[in-house]
């Protein structure tokens, strides 16, 4: 759709969008005494802020949203910045604050003031890992037993080009989430609130530090009456409720290692994890209730051979099957914990390389990479919350996640050990039970992935509800979509999304955002504190320029300078170098770490993912990412609810063919329209991404097929393509 600039809408043009007479004529008004007062001289993003601020609010048609935002930047040119930090509230942030009080001492003359010295002082985290990480696990209040004696050491010797980080440290992650200090909380602070679904119109229940650390210590005491050797590997496969946390805190407090399962998956697939980790134990659910619905759980984890089984009811407080011989209910293992009920338990501190959690990869491809956390990922996520979700005391957390995905430990740590509290909806986050819930738990932080954020749109899930306690969103996963996501800040009154790109094996980011940056919708702003990026060229060395070295623009495999605060050095069932290190070029002496993804620098400093490096295709011999093509296809057509790009070698060779897997709303399409589909597609890419680019096909699907973490398995589509022929339907 082509939109006027601001000064050319007429009230006219507001009516046509469905709204009334007198409402058109107050926004209109109010629109030319921003055009008016702000002059010529203002930026179109001075503009848009003053707009969004003054004139839009959630109860306005979306498409007056996005009249206003496009008309605001017509011309401008690629990356409009959506959101703007303030100067004059910026020392409030963590490290806007940071900055205040010590800028100079880590910059010198460089510091100027926190929002134009950011990108200073990522670079200083980078070049100065001793200072910087000794200062963030101050302001994160983290306790050792024993400190380390460096933060890192360099040795390369063996095959951990990464180092080695806080050699000589010992600590318990749980123990920092569980501990009160003036610094970080109080007992009585609520640090869980959560709802379970079907409870809407309940109010939220709430659980204090207190009450947490007496239910993590009651439950590590019957652990231990297991009598389970050091450090035993003990699954989860449960929902992420209030009895899950417990326990992941539980097990790791008491120096085990938790196997992190997702819900979702099915009896063969918890088997090949429970093989891999050499799990004793497993904690579960007898059943996950849905609705109506209602999913066996246990059942999975009997067919897969489960060792010891621990089960928690879903509802109520007694297990209603009959459990294998040996298997307990969750009353029967509390109730050995015995006369330790009500004691202290002494946490087990471990090296900071010490094994605290077993993570996978999604495995689609093949056996799941079985993904090693270590004592300094928890402390990595909890960084990455402080830093760049801005995330402290006070703060409510949610995140619809499982533990079974890395966000789930992330959310554990990045909320308890920063001092706020979690937020858990243990039900299904598309409809608007969860958007009620988020405006009744007074969530100021709320991570999203994509797929939500398009559900809820299309189903209208969130109208009605209040979130204008939202201070920022963090979204993951997968390509977010410019409109989605305009949509998404509308709903808080145009607070940020910190887009968020890293992996199970970084223990966080790598690439992400700031609220002392401006932010461009579905775009990152920064690497992530502690990280240096590269964009490997065609020849797989780093683009280079001369005054911008690494960061030349351009679009290429993204790589990791390879020292990463809390990222993996080890697999459990693979050689980590060659994964993620072996044959990769150099830069300034260092061997640079793989990652896998295809990511844009722009010409503004902004970072675009373009999904996977083979999710790239080559159309007449220019290479061009599956999700770049995607983001214009999606917002072709109103019929179009999303879509995949996918390049197919034709049966005789040659040349790869663009199909377009389209996923629609509702309706069908006929034949014709595919063709005006297919019409409209061409149009828009070669307008947009090159002349060249020619889409050769439309085929119309039911749904994309997706990985459990929900990321779109092109590869399959691309299977399927070229087994099938290019029919419209698949």
């Amino acid at each position: 759709m082509a939109y006027k600039s601001l000064d050319s809408i007429t009230r006219s043009d507001i009516e046509a969008l469905g709204i009334s007479d007198d409402v058109s004529y107050k926004l209109l008004r109010d629109l030319d005494d921003i055009i008016r007062n702000h002059g010529s001289s203002a930026t179109p993003p001075e503009r848009w802020i003053e707009i969004s601020r003054r004139i839009l609010h959630p109860d306005l048609p979306f498409s007056f949203h996005q009249m206003m935002y496009y008309g605001c930047y017509k011309d401008f040119g690629p990356d409009p910045p959506a959101w703007l930090p303030d100067p004059n509230v910026a020392s409030l942030t963590n490290v806007g604050g940071l900055l205040e009080r010590r800028g100079r001492e880590f910059l010198g003359d460089d510091y100027k003031d926190p929002v134009s010295s950011f990108s200073k002082f990522q670079e200083f985290s980078v070049s100065n890992p001793e200072v910087y990480w000794r200062t963030i696990l101050d302001e994160l209040n983290i306790l050792f037993s024993v400190p380390p004696k460096c933060v890192l050491d360099r040795d390369r010797s063996g095959d951990n080009p990464g180092g080695n980080w806080l050699p000589g440290a010992y600590l318990n992650p749980a123990r920092n989430c569980l501990s009160s200090s003036s610094k970080r909380r109080s007992d009585d602070d609520v640090v869980i609130r959560w709802r379970n679904e079907g409870s809407d119109d309940l109010p939220v229940n709430a659980m204090t530090l207190l009450e947490l650390r007496s239910q993590v210590w009651l439950t590590a005491h019957a652990l231990n009456a297991l009598d389970l050797v050091e450090e035993s590997a003990i699954a989860i496969d449960m929902p992420m409720n209030v009895e899950s946390v417990i326990i992941y805190l539980a097990i790791v407090l008491a120096g085990h290692v938790v196997v992190s399962i997702a819900d979702s998956f099915s009896p063969r697939e918890i088997s090949t994890r429970l093989k891999i980790s050499k799990a004793k134990a497993i904690f579960t659910q007898d059943e996950i209730i849905r609705g109506d619905k209602s999913i066996p759980l246990y059942r999975r984890v009997v067919d897969a051979e489960a060792p010891l089984a621990i089960v928690i009811p879903a509802r109520g407080s007694f297990v209603r099957m009959n459990l294998r011989e040996n298997d307990l209910s969750w009353n029967e293992f509390l109730g050995n914990a015995g006369k330790m009920r009500g004691m202290e338990y002494i946490a087990v501190e471990k090296p900071a390389g010490a094994c605290t959690n077993i993570l996978f990869s999604s495995g689609t491809t093949g056996e799941p990479k079985a993904i090693p956390w270590t004592n300094i990922s928890p402390l990595k996520s909890a960084a990455d919350a402080w830093c760049h979700m801005d995330v402290h005391q006070g703060d409510v957390v949610a995140w619809p996640t499982n533990l079974g995905w890395m966000m789930g430990p992330w959310l554990v740590y990045a909320s308890l050990i920063n001092g706020a509290c979690m937020a858990l909806y243990n039900g299904s986050p598309p409809g608007p039970a969860f958007a009620k819930f988020v405006q009744d738990a007074e969530v100021t932080m709320l991570g999203v992935i994509p797929s939500i954020v398009r559900t809820w749109q299309n189903s209208n899930s969130t109208s009605g509800f209040d979130w204008s306690r939202i201070r920022c969103f963090g979204s993951t996963g997968e390509a977010s979509n410019v409109d989605e996501y305009l949509w998404l800040m509308s709903r808080a009154h145009y607070k940020p999304v910190i887009e968020y790109c890293g992996g199970t094996e970084i223990g966080g980011s790598f690439v992400t955002g700031s609220l002392l940056q401006p932010q461009s919708l579905a775009a990152f702003s920064t690497a992530a504190m502690g990280c240096k990026l590269f964009i490997l060229g065609e020849d797989c060395n780093p683009l280079v320029s001369k005054f911008m070295p690494p960061d030349a623009e351009g679009v290429g495999e993204l790589a990791l300078w390879p020292h990463v605060f809390g990222a993996s050095s080890s697999l459990l069932n693979g050689n980590h170098y060659n994964v993620y290190f072996k044959g990769m070029p150099t830069f300034q002496g260092q061997i640079l770490r793989r990652h896998g993804d295809l990511f844009e620098r722009t010409s503004k400093g902004y970072y675009r993912a373009q999904g996977r490096a083979d999710d790239t295709m080559n159309l007449g011999g220019i290479k061009v990412g599956s999700v770049e093509i995607e983001r214009v296809c999606n917002s072709v057509d109103d019929s179009v609810l999303e879509t995949a790009a996918i390049g197919v070698p034709p049966p005789s060779g040659g040349p790869e063919q663009l199909v377009i897997a389209v996923v629609l709303k509702s309706q069908e399409l006929t034949n014709r329209d595919l063709n005006l589909l297919k019409k409209s597609f061409n149009s828009e890419i070669q307008k947009k991404l090159n002349p060249l680019f020619k889409v050769s096909s439309v085929v119309t699907l039911p749904s994309l097929p997706r990985t459990a973490t929900n990321k779109v398995m092109r590869r399959v589509l691309r299977q399927r393509l070229t087994q099938a022929g290019l029919n419209s339907k698949l």
